[in-house]
């Protein structure tokens, strides 16, 4: 890669030669017109129609006309969301009056022969494929019939266009080619062929005869190419990249006959491919045959010799590295040297502006950006810049992000690539705090990529717990809520499709725990459909089955207890799928186990506000088990204030649904009255009200006092103890005039009336006081 050369200030890093800092660039809020995109890529029912069925074509709709500029940014927009593009979403673009093409980038998509056809159609004047593996040889034809205007072609890797079996010796036309060519691209300046590691010297010479015009050429990971003489004929060739080509010496005369290339890669990512007979000799001759040259990549190879200065006749300094000695005065813009051997970047007379190595953090951020296409080059800088983060620091923090953030997204498949960049994506959040927070976008746009990482590699244990380590660095569920049902369909399968009782499992749980907790109704229902419910069930079942009362099994209960919270569709599904039986054996093997115990009573008390599944808690064990836990001490008052609770709103419903005879409705009301006595009003408390609706329901019950009692005594504890957050909650739910109202009513006891005028002077105080500083 050729990096830019234009220089750019930071307010998050000093000058390095990248134009792209993640804090700056995306401190700006999105604009109407990225929305709007976004908005359309994710509802295609906007602008188009589909058949009954999933296999069906996408049709532009009639009358809707896209110009260019829309059209690109759209098939841009939708490749970079999660799921691959298809053929199918392709023919969209199948109407050429209606829309318009003319650069387009396919990368890690499902897109067949068919599919590119649609867009070659379009007479592209750009375009690159890259992981495409179902564009096969068909697609050379079409490359024929529609590639007149094509000016730049980039077949990347995985596509399957120069198979073997076709373009090996002997060679073999398997469809009728003019055998002069292979196909026919007149106008191309620019071809980026990668990975054609098959392809034998007689192919390159037929693909580039009639290419005469090209003045940028990439055959990276060919494996030989001979001598190549197949290019000499191209006279305008400034740029030749042939990074991991073997057996160049043989090839080094006929690049030396290309006078006017600017940019030279001739790099290696192994050791042994990049020996070269005299390395530093023909350095000397590349640079003395090539006066243009800005822009030279030697990594991993040997030309760089040994490190011993030589001073040139022609220049009064001297090189470090003998072979560039004719450049000491007229410096090489950039210069590779990653893992060059003897260690060539860690020298101090180097006649270059740009190095890519690892002697220092700029050298890695550039080696990064000029390796962001090769992924095994790639995850070794990755590797360089994540030790830069957790045993050093890093002044270019931007860069850094940018990078990492790029090349996660560009190699989403690359296992190592996913680690490394996640392992120090964990480093740059945690370490970047406030700074970071502060920004939206871009905790957007780490979220996001960690999320693709995370669903590619599901099922790997290291990504995972590196996803989730990131994430805990965020806000939850503030910072994620944009990309919420993903989140949770990763969290769920790291609790249940992971290695049971690892990490993962149990940060995968805990952040579980974190989303219930914090989410609004429709999201807890959506956590529900997800299958939440099931799969702490299903946990608790396991946990039961080994006799293990450990965290993973107590936060099952608290996340169950979270997403039940006003949530009567989860409470319906925590009772249908045996959650009373597991409530049951959990209190018979694990009675001692205070958190425990008043998770699973806050998650019936959530059960027990729902009128129609009350019926489901009306046996007898289950009653004597609420009745028996009054006079429980766990955790303070809770576990006793829930039983309380569950029990007043099965009373609630009247004397007629009490279906038991044995503990009568009168003895266990009467036990309950015992525990609210014996509870002090100024407890401090383990739970987290979001609205007082089914406790202001039982204040209004007066046909059975001991309801009204239990209602109105959470309400005195809750504005005693915490006057900010719920003296508001009960003025704002209209609690203090139906309190009122009990205080003028002529039934309820003096108990009731008593602690119903403690709340009324609790909001009462409150306000007044709230008012007073405000005015103040």
């Amino acid at each position: 890669m050729m990096l830019q050369s234009s220089k750019k200030k930071c307010c998050h890093s000093k000058v390095l030669p990248t134009d792209c800092c993640t804090f700056c660039v995306l401190t700006m809020p999105e604009s109407l017109l990225d929305i709007c995109f976004q908005y359309v890529a994710d509802h295609l029912e906007t602008l188009c129609d589909r058949g009954i069925f999933t296999f069906d074509k996408m049709r532009l709709r009639k009358h809707i006309t896209l110009p260019m500029e829309i059209c690109e940014k759209l098939l841009n927009v939708k490749a970079s969301k999660p799921g691959k593009i298809d053929t199918q979403f392709l023919h969209i673009f199948d109407n050429l009056s209606a829309t318009r093409l003319k650069r387009v980038k396919l990368r890690n998509t499902n897109v067949n022969d068919a599919g590119l056809k649609i867009l070659l159609k379009h007479k592209l004047i750009e375009l690159e494929i890259s992981e495409c593996q179902f564009i096969t040889l068909e697609s050379i034809k079409n490359l024929t019939a529609f590639g007149t205007n094509l000016v730049s072609l980039t077949i990347g890797e995985n596509v399957n266009m120069f198979p073997y079996s076709s373009f090996g010796l002997p060679m073999r036309m398997e469809v009728n080619y003019d055998k002069e060519r292979i196909f026919l691209a007149d106008n191309l300046k620019r071809l980026t062929l990668r990975r054609a590691d098959s392809l034998l010297p007689d192919f390159y010479t037929l693909l580039l005869k009639p290419l005469g015009k090209l003045t940028h050429l990439d055959l990276s990971n060919s494996s030989e190419l001979g001598n190549l003489k197949c290019i000499e004929h191209l006279t305008n060739l400034s740029s030749l990249i042939l990074y991991n080509v073997f057996k160049l010496d043989s090839a080094i005369t006929s690049i030396c006959k290309m006078t006017n290339l600017r940019h030279l890669d001739i790099s290696q990512s192994k050791e042994e491919t990049g020996k070269f007979e005299s390395g530093s000799v023909v350095l000397a001759k590349i640079i003395e045959n090539l006066p243009n040259l800005s822009s030279l990549d030697i990594s991993g190879t040997n030309l760089a010799g040994t490190g011993v200065a030589e001073v040139n006749d022609d220049f009064r300094y001297a090189s470090d590295i003998p072979g560039l000695g004719l450049r000491v005065g007229n410096p090489l813009h950039f210069l590779g040297l990653y893992e060059t051997q003897h260690d060539a970047c860690l020298r101090h007379d180097i006649p270059a502006k740009l190095i890519a190595g690892n002697a220092n953090e700029e050298q890695i951020l550039v080696a990064a950006m000029a390796y962001i296409e090769r992924p095994d080059m790639l995850q070794k800088v990755l590797n360089e810049l994540f030790h830069l983060f957790r045993f050093e620091s890093c002044q270019h923090i931007g860069q850094a992000l940018h990078i990492v953030l790029e090349s996660m997204n560009r190699h989403i498949n690359e296992r190592h690539i996913q680690i490394s960049g996640s392992a120090t994506l964990f480093y740059i959040v945690k370490g970047t705090g406030v700074e970071l927070h502060e920004v939206f976008q871009v905790k957007r746009r780490i979220i996001t990529t960690l999320l693709n990482g995370m669903c590619v590699h599901r099922n790997d244990d290291t990504m995972m717990r590196n996803g989730c380590l990131t994430l805990c660095q965020f806000k939850i569920p503030a910072d994620v809520v944009f990309d919420y049902e993903r989140l949770v369909e990763i969290l769920l399968h790291s609790v249940y499709g992971m290695q049971q009782e690892s990490f993962v499992q149990r940060i995968g749980i805990y952040l579980l725990n974190s989303l219930a907790c914090q989410v609004d109704r429709q999201q807890k229902v959506k956590l529900g459909d997800l299958g939440a419910i099931t799969k702490m069930l299903w946990l608790i079942m396991d946990r039961l089955a080994k006799g293990l009362c450990d965290d993973v099994l107590e936060v099952a209960w608290s996340t169950m207890w979270n997403v039940t919270d006003e949530t009567p569709q989860n409470c319906k599904k925590f009772l249908e799928n045996r959650g009373m039986e597991y409530f049951l054996e959990c209190l018979q093997k694990f009675p001692d186990k205070e958190e425990l115990l008043r998770n699973m009573m806050g998650l019936l008390g959530n059960v027990a506000e729902v009128r129609e599944l009350r019926y489901y808690l009306m046996k007898r064990e289950y009653i004597c088990v609420f009745s028996n836990l009054l006079d429980s001490l766990s955790d303070g008052i809770e576990v006793s204030y829930n039983a309380a609770g569950v029990i007043s709103h099965i009373a609630s419903d009247g004397p007629e649904v009490w279906t038991i005879k044995e503990p009568s409705r009168d003895y266990v009301l009467n036990r309950m009255m015992i525990a609210i006595d014996r509870w002090d009003l100024g407890s401090h408390r383990n739970i987290n009200y979001r609205s007082f609706e089914p406790i202001l329901y039982l204040v209004k019950i007066f046909d059975t006092p001991e309801c009204q009692r239990w209602a109105v005594w959470a309400l005195a504890n809750l504005t005693r103890v915490y006057p900010e957050k719920y003296c508001n909650l009960v003025i704002a739910e209209g609690g203090v005039t139906i309190l009122q109202e009990i205080l003028m009513h002529p039934v309820p006891p003096f108990a009731v009336k008593d602690l119903a005028s403690i709340v009324v002077a609790n909001c009462s105080y409150y306000k007044d006081n709230r008012f007073d500083c405000l005015d103040g």
